[in-house]
């Protein structure tokens, strides 16, 4: 019933760099990853090395010729830090920027004083969420870590209870609600009705974030109780100044990517037309990099001029931003890098190579070939373009509703478990000061538990509408 789709598929996929049948590639992923937790575990090795040595073990074991693997991770480490690293370096920027100016401190004021003990962690899952609605995962991650590492270290509050509240609101924005990228393409590919998969998306989104949240967060702070990394909190360097800006000018400040995303994403949605000069203009100015980039410029008004600072200091606060995440780069980058090398073996086109006879209902058919392609790839988008692919023709004689169920089913799937093959894993390690194990226990779970409940929520769901 799927044979269709997995030929339209295949044809579109590119030549993989081995032949190496299903077995001996199934081998090369599981020996690939334990190279890399067994070097970073055992052996104490930098987890930019690991990764490295373990996209050319998965390579080795594959049967790849090492020219190709090479070529592969070095495509992958370029594309995620072309793609990421300036995100991530603009987001270190704005965010020392708040923390010198005392525009942080501003921030996390008003939130202790406003919300409090027990409310802590449902006031940070509603503020990720609200944030995390047009932005991708990684902008969202760089605006929310200095609150959190800042909230949890002047509440004295667990790192865990308040920042895997503030990880599930921007994953589960990202993976199930419109108009992020991913639910976008599985939309298009299952030609589901936006306005319904919204609606439903979000109907999906709040219980599955409330569990996943501030609910799971009491386990995962019990199972890994670690301060906030010193190295990571934003500290105020310039003590003399007895200055900072206002809340208003500082949130706006902060927003200002957000307003800027969301508006390019209702200008693609209400215009949908390429050629349009308004659709051009918003595609430039809600860009992830320009958003931030724009943030950041305004923030020397806003921030670093009424805490005043003068021209001369604004360079050196931006070198010392930039030193803390080198390290940061390196490792996302080589994670993409083993994501690629994965993907370019032909993993993806594997798993849907054996998913094709299976006889299952639809929407189960669709998160499982979702949780398959995410753990042997890493890549959230990968699994959720190929699941939709995959399955679309499915929702050809289904209803509106089943077939916007459709995509939420994908979404869902297409988070299930992240781990050392996922750039994003590596991202929130290193910016929580976690080990790999603590980030797979708490991390790596609450993945886990947004792509369940999700996915159940969904199939149950499907019986009543």
């Amino acid at each position: 019933m799927t044979r269709l789709s997995v030929e339209m598929l295949a044809a579109d996929a590119p030549e993989p760099i081995t032949s190496a049948g299903h077995a001996q590639l199934g081998i090369a992923v599981l020996a690939g990853i334990a190279v890399i937790v067994l070097l970073i575990t055992k052996f104490k090795l930098h987890a930019f090395l690991a990764l490295t040595i373990g996209s050319l073990a998965l390579g080795a074991f594959a049967g790849a010729p090492l020219d190709k693997v090479l070529t592969s991770f070095s495509t992958g480490l370029g594309t995620t830090v072309a793609g990421v690293g300036v995100l991530i370096a603009l987001g270190a920027i704005l965010g020392k920027m708040l923390a010198d100016s005392g525009g942080a401190d501003q921030i996390v004021d008003t939130i202790l004083e406003k919300a409090g003990g027990r409310s802590m962690p449902w006031a940070m899952v509603l503020i990720a969420s609200v944030i995390g609605l047009p932005l991708f995962f990684e902008v969202g991650i760089v605006l929310l870590i200095p609150v959190v590492l800042m909230v949890a270290k002047r509440g004295n509050y667990s790192l865990m209870r308040i920042g895997i509240p503030a990880l599930a609101g921007l994953s589960v924005m990202h993976g199930l609600v419109p108009p992020h990228p991913g639910p976008l393409v599985a939309i298009d590919a299952v030609k589901a009705d936006l306005g319904v998969t919204l609606a439903l998306g979000i109907l999906v989104a709040i219980p599955t974030v409330i569990i996943a949240g501030p609910l799971f967060a009491r386990y995962a702070a019990r199972w890994v109780d670690v301060p906030a990394p010193e190295k990571m909190i934003p500290q105020r360097a310039s003590e003399e100044l007895d200055k900072r800006p206002g809340f208003g000018a500082t949130l706006f400040t902060v927003l200002l990517p957000v307003v800027l995303m969301l508006a390019k994403a209702l200008v693609d949605i209400v215009v949908d037309d390429p050629e349009n000069p308004l659709q051009r203009v918003f595609d430039v100015v809600g860009a992830p990099m320009i958003a931030l980039l724009a943030a950041v410029l305004v923030g020397i008004f806003t921030l670093l001029r009424p805490a005043g600072f003068s021209k001369q200091r604004i360079s050196p606060l931006v070198e010392k931003s930039l030193g803390p995440i080198a390290g940061i780069l390196l490792i996302v980058g080589a994670g993409g890098g083993f994501k690629q090398t994965l993907i370019d073996s032909g993993v993806g086109q594997m798993i849907l190579d054996i998913s094709k006879d299976w006889s299952i209902p639809a929407l189960l058919l669709a998160w499982l070939i979702a949780v398959a392609i995410r753990l042997a790839t890493g890549s959230a988008t990968v699994a959720t373009v190929s699941a939709a692919g995959l399955v679309a023709p499915l929702a050809a004689d289904m209803s509106t509703t089943h077939a916007a169920l459709l995509v939420l089913a994908i979404g869902a799937g297409s988070l299930f478990l992240s781990h050392v093959n996922d750039a994003g894993f590596w991202l929130v390690k290193e910016y929580f000061g976690l080990s790999v194990g603590q980030t797979l226990k708490t991390w790596s779970v609450m993945e886990c538990i947004i792509s369940v409940v999700a996915g159940g929520i969904v199939l149950l769901l499907s019986l009543v509408i």
